[in-house]
């Protein structure tokens, strides 16, 4: 049974920083690349973030280039997702996805598998 339960959202004021965590399980976690995703109100789940199986190769959205760092511990099995300089639009429930590749995909097709999500409050 797969499943992928995120951790460490919260409220945080502008500025500040998160550390969110997704724990994996039911697949080998090694053979696949890994994404965040979030969904504000009344908006579509968009991809932020991937990272291959290796953990070498990454992608990020432009809304979150030079803030958020994607990262993995294929040891623990557990996808790592570093916020900083948090801003109000960055207010979401925060979703971890399995890749169906490999790769650190661009597209949001290519990941399946969805955790509950964990939710961030960026207030001003």
């Amino acid at each position: 049974q797969v499943q992928l339960v995120e951790s460490g959202g919260g409220l945080v004021q502008v500025g500040g920083s998160l550390r969110l965590s997704c724990a994996a399980s039911g697949r080998t976690f090694t053979m696949y690349g890994m994404g965040w995703f979030r969904q504000a109100p009344g908006k579509e789940r968009e991809l932020i973030a991937g990272i291959s199986w290796t953990g070498g190769d990454t992608y990020y959205a432009d809304s979150v280039k030079g803030r958020f760092t994607i990262s993995r511990d294929n040891a623990k099995s557990t996808l790592y997702l570093q916020m900083n300089s948090l801003k109000p639009e960055d207010t979401a429930v925060y979703y971890c996805a399995y890749g169906t590749t490999g790769w650190a995909s661009p597209r949001s097709l290519d990941y399946n598998y969805w955790g509950q999500g964990t939710q961030v409050t960026v207030s001003s």
